[in-house]
This record gives structure tokens, sequence and C-alpha cells, in this order.
């Protein structure tokens, strides 16, 4: 997890897993200015191996304890994704992991739509050519229901097409992570949500990225360590002094 608002290192003899040799940790900064450990690996040394008699054979013929690894990438990756970046409407995917990157919406009555639904379903085909996930939603729902439902799920980008727009040769295209709607012709669309996502993805990284540094504090003398954690100081990640000793830790 390559995200903005992380940090990352060994965790510290009275931190790290029981009985492992190394941990290292994923630390995420949220919204709420809290941290998440998001990810943890960890070196097991032969510990875990001689307590339950894991051994293999090694090229010499002779049975040896096994070096362990365990890696705890998981779902709360998932959730720390969630609280990074999503808003009072739903989710907010960085496009790199986001299942539908473009959900293409035809909108008009019945007797109007089938013209609508074909040329949604060209769009679609075309971004689906250029490695864009897309989904075209055709389902019987109002519009809004559904610019609504695609925002709670995250959805990255959103192309809006009516009969009065083919009729233009346009449509309307949403971005998720801001409030921007633009108005294009038919022909640039597809160039443009290909070229948009990976933009997308880069200003939610140097939003969170921005996010962590503004709220990560040096501190330098022991009254502002007890005051940040006693709850004056607001949250985020604390650059403080350590000898490395386990006494200054506790």
């Amino acid at each position: 997890m390559d995200g903005g608002s992380c940090s990352r290192g060994l965790k510290s003899d009275g931190e790290k897993f029981a009985g492992a040799d190394h941990t290292f940790c994923i630390e995420a900064l949220v919204q709420d200015l809290r941290a998440i450990q998001a990810g943890t690996s960890h070196h097991l040394g032969q510990n875990f191996a001689k307590a339950f008699d894991v051994k293999y054979q090694s090229k010499e013929g002779k049975q040896e304890y096994v070096y362990a690894t365990s890696w705890g990438v998981s779902t709360r990756l998932i959730g720390t994704i969630v609280m990074a970046h999503s808003d009072d409407k739903g989710l907010v995917l960085p496009p790199k992991l986001a299942p539908v990157q473009c959900v293409v919406i035809p909108i008009g009555k019945a007797d109007l739509l089938a013209p609508v639904l074909a040329r949604c379903t060209e769009l679609a085909g075309a971004l689906r050519a250029q490695g864009v996930r897309v989904k075209v939603d055709d389902s019987d729902k109002s519009p809004g229901w559904k610019y609504n439902d695609w925002e709670l799920k995250g959805a990255c980008v959103r192309i809006e097409l009516g009969p009065r727009d083919l009729e233009a040769g346009q449509c309307v295209v949403a971005r998720r992570d801001h409030e921007d709607k633009q108005t294009m012709p038919l022909e640039v669309a597809v160039g443009h949500v290909v070229a948009l996502l990976p933009k997308m993805q880069q200003a939610m990284f140097d939003r969170a990225l921005a996010m962590r540094e503004a709220n990560t504090h040096r501190i330098d003398d022991w009254d502002a360590f007890k005051k940040q954690f006693e709850g004056e100081g607001g949250g985020g990640f604390v650059l403080a002094h350590w000898d490395g000793t386990g006494e200054t830790e506790e």
C-alpha cells in the first residue's frame, strides 16, 4: 500500500509480534487523525518452527527447522482505504484499486432509450479496450438513484448520456473525488476518462500526503509530548526522541 497517508518501518522490541525476530509495519493516518496499523509483516525466525517441529530436508540431506514469515495484509487495508479517502457520500476509491473505474448511465424514457443505450454500450466497449474497468447501468432505477448508488460504491468516473446529449453529440463526465462535472463531445470522452484516472490517482495521493504532513508534529520536550497524548494535541503522527531502550519506551 503505497499511500500518501502512510509511514512504514521496523517496530520496536516492545511492539513487535510476540515470538518474532522482527516486525515491519505500515501505519496509516486516517481522516479523524488516528493511526491504523494497516499492514504488518513478521520475520518469525525459527522460533515457531521449533515450537511446532516444522522441518525441511536440506540439500545436504539434513533435517533443519524452517525460517518462517507471517504477513498481516488483509481486510485491514480495505478498511484503511475507506477511512483515509471516503466522504459523506460513500466510498472514494483510488482508481488503481476501484472495481468499477467508470460507470456509464443512460438517461431517458423507455421509448427513447434504445439508441442512447446502444451508444452507452459502444462507449463502454471502447473504454474496456483501453483497459478501463467499466459498467453500463441499464437498470430501471431513476438517474438520481443511480448517481447516488455509484457514488456510494466509489465508482471513480461517471458518464451521463441522454437523448438530448446524443442529438448534440455530447455527454457529461463527473469525477468522484470532487464535485467536478464537464460536458464534452462524445468523440473525446473515452480519451478524457483514460487520461483522468491516473490524474485522480495522483490527486488522491497528494491530498493524503498533504494531510499527513500537516498533522505530523516534531516534539522536543516531555511536557509537550504528554500534552499531545493527553488529548490537547488533536491527533496525528509525532516525531519524538527515543534512545532505543525499552525503559524509555515504557
